[in-house]
C-alpha cells in the first residue's frame, strides 16, 4: 500500500506541473498559492470528517512539541514552496527550474541523515545521484538556456523549504494520523497566504471557467490527495527513500506533457528519464543482509 501511495503521489505532483503552465497565465504566485490551498484545506477537512464517522477514527490532540515541526511544515512546504515555485516559474523554463527544485531530494536525504538518524545507505546515495544525473539530461533537454538570477534564487529557496518541511514532516507522522498531518500542515499553509485574498478576488473575476476548473483540479488532487498520500508512504518508510522517488515526478511530467499538450519530448530528455527510473530503483533496493549457516560445534570434535 505505501508503494501504491507513493505512485499516486508521484502521479498526481506531475499533472501539478501541466495544470500550473495554464493556471499562471491568469493567476499569479500568490494567490494560485492561497486559492489551491484553500480547496486543498476544505477536501482534506472533508476527507477527515468522512474517515472518522466511517471508520471511528479518533482526532488526536497535538503535543505541546508537534507544534514547532508542524509550523515549519505548513509555513515551509505548503506556503513558501508554492509561493517560491510558482513566482520562478513566471521567470524560469520549465528545464531550468526542475534542476534547481529537484535538488530537494538530495536535501532531503542529507538532512534525514543528520537530523533523523537515517544514516547515508550506500544504495540511496548511489541511487539519488544516478536519479539526479537523469533530471540533468531533462533540464539540459529541457531548458532554453535563460536563467534569470531572482528565478534561480526563488527555485533554491523553493527546494530548501520542501526538503525541510518533509524532514518536520517525517516525526509527526509517529504519533498523529497522516491525514491529520496534513490538514494541518495546509491549513497553516493556507493562513500564511491570506495576504493575498485581495489580489485573488481581483484575478479570479476575470478569469476564465477552465482556469478556474484547473485551480479546484490543483486543491483537490495534487494537494488534498497527493499530499495526504505521501504522508501515508512517508510514515511507512524513511524520509530518504521517499524523497529519492520524487525523482519520478519529471519523468511522468514529460509523458503528461506528451500526452495532453503534444509536447513531444527531446531524445535526451527521454534518456534522462531512464536514469531516473534505474537510480530510483536504486534507492529503493533494501540491502541483502548475508545470513551464514549455523555450524555444527559436535561434528567437528
Amino acid at each position: 500500500m505505501a508503494i501504491v501511495a507513493a505512485g499516486v503521489t508521484v502521479v498526481l505532483w506531475a499533472s501539478a506541473f501541466v495544470a500550473i503552465r495554464h493556471v499562471g497565465t491568469e493567476l499569479s504566485a500568490g494567490p494560485l498559492s492561497l486559492a489551491r490551498l484553500l480547496i486543498g484545506s476544505l477536501v482534506l477537512g472533508l476527507i477527515l470528517l468522512a474517515t472518522g464517522k466511517g471508520k471511528g477514527m479518533v482526532w488526536k490532540r497535538p503535543a505541546k512539541q508537534d507544534w514547532t515541526p508542524l509550523l515549519a511544515c505548513g509555513l515551509l512546504w505548503f506556503g513558501v514552496y508554492n509561493v517560491a515555485l510558482n513566482a520562478a516559474e513566471r521567470r524560469l523554463d520549465a528545464g531550468t527550474a526542475a534542476m534547481l527544485v529537484h535538488i530537494a531530494p538530495l536535501l532531503i536525504a542529507l538532512l534525514a541523515g543528520l537530523m533523523l538518524g537515517e544514516g547515508f545507505p550506500r544504495q540511496l546515495v548511489i541511487g539519488s545521484l544516478v536519479a539526479f544525473g537523469g533530471v540533468l539530461l531533462i533540464g539540459t533537454a529541457t531548458s532554453t538556456g535563460r536563467a534569470e538570477t531572482w528565478g534561480v534564487v526563488l527555485c533554491v529557496a523553493a527546494a530548501v523549504s520542501y526538503a525541510v518541511g518533509v524532514v518536520a514532516q517525517k516525526p509527526l507522522l509517529k504519533r498523529l494520523p497522516a491525514a491529520q498531518v496534513t490538514w494541518l500542515a495546509c491549513m497553516i499553509g493556507t493562513i500564511s497566504c491570506l495576504p493575498y485574498t485581495p489580489d485573488l478576488v481581483r484575478e479570479v473575476s476575470t478569469a476564465q471557467a477552465s482556469t478556474l476548473w484547473w485551480v479546484v483540479y490543483l486543491g483537490a488532487f495534487p494537494t488534498a490527495l497527493g499530499f495526504t498520500t505521501w504522508a501515508f508512504a512517508l510514515s511507512r518508510t524513511s524520509a530518504g527513500r521517499m524523497g529519492a522517488t520524487t525523482y519520478l515526478v519529471p519523468v511522468v511530467a514529460i509523458g503528461l506533457a506528451w500526452l495532453f499538450l503534444g509536447e513531444t519530448p527531446a531524445l535526451l530528455a527521454l534518456g534522462g528519464g531512464v536514469l531516473c527510473l534505474l537510480g530510483v530503483g536504486l534507492s529503493r533496493r533494501t540491502p541483502k543482509v548475508r545470513v551464514d549457516a549455523p555450524v555444527d560445534v559436535g561434528a567437528r570434535q
